[in-house]
């Protein structure tokens, strides 16, 4: 293996221990007595918590909302995506209520979710689905329309049909932006059914964190966001490598494997 591929992730677990290391001297030092708990009662609580089945249920809870709305977002979002990008009426149809969507966080329309479905799994599926299906859409549409115009020409010269044409050359130009959207989507994704929990009373990790901090117990309020953290981690690597299997024949990704 090169030193290339060695040295970043070496540099990564020096600025994790660091990071740690800082935590551990400030709550044991300028903040001893404050609610900051030691890093290292946090990553002992952790582990504890990792051994109880409670947390597994409420951490596959915030998966499944998380992965739900998100498959729901892709879906919809790429479907929208392509009908703006190919038809006018769509795209003129669609315009103002994206644009009128695109600037609300889903936190905002949350009371009203949660009033309307109430504080349920289905309450943050939507959730997730809402936050992340118009970023989808809109670089789906961008792909679309960035399509060689040459490649459609040829495809119409060779006989194509249209739906022809969408399969084998539309779409493929369009994953790239497809791809990049759904990489930055999945941590959003987490972030919003962790906060379904937290702030709209679903069931998950945010629902734990929020009975953490109602109880005064701040070692293990640090220890749920330890694990969200580490979890975040895992869905952005995922997300990445899903991606770069998808693209493997793009030309940036043959550049990054070489």
């Amino acid at each position: 293996m090169r030193t290339d591929r060695i040295v970043p992730p070496l540099i990564g677990v020096v600025g994790v221990l660091a990071a740690l290391g800082l935590w551990e001297w400030a709550a044991r030092g300028p903040l001893a007595g404050s609610p900051l708990p030691p890093a290292t009662d946090s990553l002992a609580e952790a582990v504890r918590l990792l051994g109880a089945p409670a947390t597994w249920t409420a951490l596959g809870d915030t998966l499944s909302m998380a992965l739900g709305g998100l498959i729901l977002a892709i879906l919809v979002g790429v479907v929208l995506g392509v009908a703006v990008g190919t038809s006018p009426l769509a795209l003129h149809a669609t315009r103002v209520p994206l644009e009128f969507l695109k600037p609300i966080p889903p936190i905002v329309i949350l009371p009203i979710v949660v009033l309307v479905l109430g504080p349920t799994w289905n309450m943050g599926i939507f959730l997730v689905f809402f936050g992340c299906f118009i970023a989808i859409a809109v670089q789906t549409s961008a792909g679309v329309f960035d399509t060689d115009p040459v490649a459609r020409a040829t495809g119409q010269s060779y006989g194509m049909g249209k739906g022809e044409i969408l399969g084998r050359i539309v779409l493929p130009s369009a994953l790239p932006y497809i791809g990049t959207a759904v990489r930055v989507s999945a941590p959003t994704a987490l972030v919003v059914a962790v906060v379904a929990g937290l702030l709209g009373g679903g069931p998950g990790l945010g629902q734990s964190l929020l009975l953490a901090q109602i109880s005064g117990n701040q070692s293990q309020l640090f220890a749920y966001v330890l694990i969200l953290g580490v979890l975040g981690l895992l869905i952005q690597g995922l997300s990445q490598w899903g991606e770069r299997r998808l693209l493997h024949w793009h030309p940036q990704y043959r550049k990054q494997a070489v």
